[in-house]
């Protein structure tokens, strides 16, 4: 949109500072918008660009929010049912 052409050394730096802002940014509502304007600051890009994204972020973080919250909640079942003691039988 903003006709801006990345270098392939930029583009590697995009995934590398997305992939560690993700890291730590699921659990946190709304981290998204604000781990872009770190990951377009780290290429020299305008973080006011972000505004583009807002009217469909919330929707998408939601959506985050689902695959974050069912993924911790089928770990922790399976790690329930793999290590549960079984009962001493007398």
């Amino acid at each position: 949109m903003h006709l801006v052409d990345l270098s392939i050394g930029q583009q590697l730096m995009v995934v590398l500072t997305a992939t560690l802002a993700s890291i730590g940014a699921a659990a946190i509502p709304s981290a998204g918008v604000v781990m872009l304007m770190v990951v377009l600051s780290s290429v020299g890009l305008n973080p006011a660009w972000i505004g583009i994204i807002l009217p469909v972020d919330r929707i998408l973080d939601m959506m985050r929010t689902v695959v974050n919250v069912t993924g911790d909640a089928t770990v922790s079942t399976i790690v329930d049912k793999t290590t549960k003691l079984e009962e001493p039988t007398e």
